[in-house]
C-alpha cells in the first residue's frame, strides 16, 4: 500500500492520532472483540462495528466474506467515502481490526491505518477516551470486490500447493496446527504451510503493538516466508490471520494474501489434502 496520498501511515501510533482527531476525513472504528470494551472507553469519535458483521454468518463457511449488498450496507451505515481515511483498532491486539482492514483492501479502498495496539496502547500512553458512543454519519457507500486478489479460494489454493513461489502462513496456536487441538471434521494443517501464530508478532511488553520489524523479518524469513513470495495466510476464521495479514502487509511483504474460508472450510470437507 502507498501511503503517499494518505493522512496517515499503515501502522499509527497513538500520539500519531491523537495529533488528528476531529479531522473530518478520519474515520475512527472500534471492532472490538468484546463489546463492553467499548463501553469502557473508546478513542474520541471512534464508532462502534460488531465485528460479526465482518462475515457472512450462516452456511456451511460462516466466516466467509459477505456479500456486496451486505457490505454496502455495512459500509454506508459507518459512513464511509472514497475520501475517508479508516483507522481501525480493537481490543486484542489486532485480529478483528486486521480483518476489517482487509475487508476495505478487498472493496478497493486503501486509504487506512491500525492503532498501534489498539485501546490497550492507547489508554496505556494516557490518551484521553470517551464512554458515550459516536454515532457514524452514514453515506451512500457501493461495495464491489475491486481487489480479489487480497483473497484466496479453496480451489485456486488446492491448485497451486506446492509451487515454490507460493507460501502458507498458519497463524493458528501450535496446537491446532499439530492437530491435537480444534473442533473440525479433520485436524492438522495445510500440506507445506509454516505455523507462525499471530500473537507471536505482538510485543506484551509494548500493549500488544508490533514486535519490532527487523526481528519479525528474521523470524518468518528462517520459517522461508519471504518479502519476494506470495503469501497466503489464514487460521481458523480468518480472524486472527486479519493481523497476520497486517503483520506482513506492515514488513513490505506486497503479495500478501487471505484465505476467509480458513480451517473452518478446510478442515471440514474431505476433498482438502491435509497434513499432521
Amino acid at each position: 500500500m502507498s501511503s503517499e496520498d494518505n493522512l496517515l501511515p499503515l501502522i499509527v501510533e497513538p500520539e500519531q492520532l491523537a495529533e488528528h482527531l476531529g479531522a473530518p476525513e478520519l474515520l475512527i472504528v472500534d471492532v472490538p472483540l468484546k463489546a463492553d470494551s467499548y463501553t469502557d472507553g473508546h478513542v474520541p469519535g471512534a464508532v462502534f462495528l460488531d465485528h460479526r458483521r465482518l462475515l457472512v454468518g450462516s452456511g456451511t463457511v460462516p466466516n466467509d466474506i459477505p456479500d456486496e449488498e451486505a457490505l454496502s450496507k455495512l459500509f454506508s451505515e459507518l459512513g464511509l467515502t472514497r475520501d475517508t481515511h479508516v483507522i481501525a483498532y480493537d481490543d486484542e491486539g489486532g485480529g478483528w481490526a486486521g480483518r476489517l482492514l482487509w475487508t476495505l483492501e478487498l472493496i478497493g479502498h486503501t486509504r487506512y491505518s491500525y492503532l498501534n495496539g489498539g485501546i490497550h496502547a492507547w489508554r496505556a500512553d494516557g490518551q484521553r477516551v470517551e464512554r458515550e458512543p459516536s454515532a457514524p454519519t452514514p453515506s451512500d457507500y457501493q461495495a464491489t470486490i475491486h481487489q480479489p486478489q487480497a483473497q484466496i479460494r479453496r480451489e485456486e489454493l488446492i491448485e497451486r500447493l506446492g509451487e515454490r513461489e507460493l507460501a502458507v502462513w498458519d497463524a493458528r496456536s501450535p496446537d491446532e496446527y499439530r492437530g491435537e487441538k480444534g473442533k473440525n471434521a479433520h485436524m492438522g494443517h495445510i500440506p507445506g504451510a509454516v505455523n507462525f501464530e499471530w500473537t507471536d508478532a505482538m510485543d506484551p511488553e509494548r500493549h500488544l503493538r508490533l514486535r519490532d520489524y527487523a526481528e519479525l523479518v528474521a523470524e518468518l524469513e528462517a520459517k522461508g516466508l519471504t518479502p519476494d513470495m506470495e503469501i497466503v495466510t489464514h487460521c481458523q476464521s480468518h480472524h486472527r490471520s486479519g493481523f497476520t495479514w497486517l503483520v506482513g502487509k506492515a514488513l513490505g511483504f506486497e503479495k500478501m494474501r487471505a484465505y476467509p474460508g480458513s480451517w473452518q472450510e478446510w478442515g471440514n470437507r474431505d476433498d482438502t489434502p491435509i497434513e499432521k
